[in-house]
């Protein structure tokens, strides 16, 4: 009797996993929930069975074999990648414009001086404006920040940096900037960039692509950052000026290669001279390249941001090519003015020659009627 019941329970085992068999090839399988772990390949569940117990367990008997991050599924029951976060959600567009060389602040200043901000420093030459947005731009008013506000940070030397100003406005700020300045460029110069503002930031700052993190934005990190973009804009006019002198005298020298000699008269290269010394003298005079801030003298939190985007923007380096195309100009004006100055001695010369030849012949001509008087 015992070996007929043994037989017996080894044959419902065998009917059953041949049943579960045909199930798992003639069924589609379900569709699993964003929750059902994920297996590699189909197994059969029947044989693989663990000791059951009481206490639940931690981990299955082959922990390797199971996927336990979270996936999510769309309707259909396909896997899809996690969405990822839109980097441009919650960015302040920054957008710096050089379009003047000189701008009369204190004017500006007294036409608008209920949109100034008072200075934290005492430096002159900068001013900086806020603007109240308009509600319908805003949306619902709950709290007062940064996104209510637009700020305008105008500089003597002639850039503008704009900040949370979309592009449709920036023609009514910089109209504002023009009324007041003086030397306006036919080629106005622009650079973007943007900075996102995180409350919950555990360092007051942290560097992007193309944007600048920060734990709060304030009116002074404003002014320090617009000082940087205003800088870098100008610098890359003043880079693009001394490129064109070198581009003219690269072509005097090629000239000089083919002819053995140059046509430019004294008064082109006078001009020259005094382009180059007045770029040099803005860069660092006007521009303040190399000045010290005030509010990133006060605060290290300051001075970390003005640091990071004077390294981002490669002040310091392309001062150094700037540097280093000067003096290229200002060794080819050295030569020239010394051959225009041996062109000069040599007509020296000549006169000299001219007149003292001039003098011996009217000395001969003397003699000889001397000469004749005397024998009549």
């Amino acid at each position: 009797m015992g070996r007929w019941r043994a037989s017996l329970i080894v044959a419902r085992i065998v009917s059953a996993s041949k049943s579960i068999n045909n199930l798992n090839i003639n069924h589609k399988p379900p569709l699993r929930s964003p929750y059902s772990p994920l297996i590699s390949e189909r197994r059969n569940y029947f044989l693989n069975f663990r000791s059951f117990s009481a206490l639940p367990s931690v981990f299955p008997r082959d922990s390797e074999e199971f996927d336990y991050s979270t996936h999510d599924f769309n309707r259909n029951g396909v896997l899809e990648e996690p969405c990822l976060e839109n980097e441009e959600a919650g960015k302040i567009p920054v957008k710096a414009f050089f379009l003047c060389t000189s701008v009369d602040l204190k004017s500006m200043q007294a036409e608008n001086s209920r949109y100034v901000i008072p200075q934290t420093s005492r430096s002159s030459n900068s001013i900086a404006l806020r603007f109240r947005r308009p509600p319908w731009q805003t949306g619902v008013e709950v709290k007062e920040n940064t996104s209510c506000y637009q700020y305008m940070v105008v500089y003597q030397y002639g850039s503008a940096v704009l900040f949370n100003v979309e592009d449709h406005e920036v023609d009514l700020y910089l109209q504002a900037v023009r009324q007041h300045a003086t030397g306006l460029l036919t080629e106005m110069r622009k650079d973007d960039y943007a900075i996102k503002e995180k409350p919950l930031l555990v360092e007051d700052m942290q560097g992007g692509p193309d944007y600048l993190v920060l734990k709060n934005l304030d009116t002074d990190s404003i002014r320090i950052i617009g000082s940087v973009l205003g800088q870098s804009i100008a610098l890359d006019y003043f880079v693009s000026q001394v490129d064109g002198m070198v581009e003219e005298f690269a072509g005097i020298n090629r000239g000089m290669e083919k002819t053995g000699t140059f046509t430019m008269n004294r008064k082109k290269l006078f001009q020259l001279v005094g382009k180059a010394n007045s770029n040099i003298a803005d860069v660092i005079l006007k521009v303040g390249l190399f000045e010290r801030s005030e509010i990133a003298w006060r605060d290290a939190k300051y001075a970390q941001i003005l640091d990071y985007l004077r390294e981002e923007y490669e002040i310091t380096q392309r001062f150094g090519n700037l540097n280093f195309k000067l003096k290229f100009v200002e060794h080819n004006i050295h030569f020239l003015q010394e051959v225009l100055q041996n062109r000069k001695s040599d007509l020296l010369e000549w006169v000299i020659i001219v007149l003292l030849s001039i003098e011996n012949v009217i000395s001969l001509c003397e003699i000889v009627r001397d000469s004749i008087g005397t024998s009549v």
